[in-house]
Parts: C-alpha cells; structure tokens; sequence
C-alpha cells in the first residue's frame, strides 16, 4: 500500500518560495498604492486651483477663499481631504498662502499616505507645481 502525500522537505520549499515572492510583491504594491492615491491628490489640487480661478471671477481676488473667510488654510470653497468623495483621507487640501492676485495651494499626506517619498504636493496660480521629483507630478 502506497500514501501519497507531501514531504516537510517539499512543504519548506513552497514556504520559502511564497516568502521570496511576496517580500518581492509587497513592495511593489504598495508603490502602486502611494502612486494612485497621489495621482488621486493631483487631481484634488487641481480642482482646488479651478475653484480659486472660479472664486477670483466672482471676487476679482484669490483671498478670503479659506475657512471663516481666512487668507490660508483650510478651503472653503472645495473639499479639504482628498479623496474629495470622503473617506479615509490620505491628503489634506489646503490654501498656503494667497493674496488678491496669486495663491499657493498645498496637499499634504496624512495617515498612510504619510510616509510617501514625495512629500507635500504644491501648484502656484501660474501652474508651476512643486516638488520637481521625478514622478510626483
């Protein structure tokens, strides 16, 4: 009579090769992960910055777009987290300076996000965008 069956030798093998490969995978993914929430973010700050040309047509100024009518900080005019659906946040929006005729706007990981090599993502009322990084904008 034959048993079939697996040896511990062949059961440590397969062990060692699914360690080998997620330690490869794990990684990986969570660049992809950090680049989709940040592309998220891009398109948050974007749409920041079209709320800041839509407030200047209406005030003929970039000020008092902020929450309690504030110069910087958090905006009132659009949503203060990205994603902008709501959520976990990942980013927080804010305005980081503005005056009546430019602005600076910035988003700032938070959370997970956190640990993201690129940093605060920030774009000017002339559409310069910082940081210059390879792959963050």
């Amino acid at each position: 009579m034959k048993i079939n069956g697996f040896t511990l030798i062949e059961l440590m093998v397969t062990v060692a090769i699914i360690g080998i490969l997620s330690s490869i995978a794990y990684p990986s993914y969570q660049d992809s992960v950090y680049k989709s929430r940040r592309a998220d973010a891009k398109g948050a700050l974007l749409g920041l910055s079209n709320a800041m040309e839509r407030h200047y047509t209406e005030t003929n100024s970039y000020t008092a777009a902020a929450v309690a009518g504030a110069d910087a900080g958090l905006p009132a005019i659009y949503a203060q987290q990205s994603p902008v659906s709501g959520g976990t946040a990942y980013y927080t929006l804010s305005i980081n300076a503005s005056t009546t005729n430019t602005y600076t706007l910035r988003a700032t990981p938070a959370g997970a996000q956190y640990s993201d090599s690129c940093g605060n993502l920030e774009i000017t009322h002339t559409g310069i965008k910082t940081p210059l990084t390879a792959g963050c904008w």
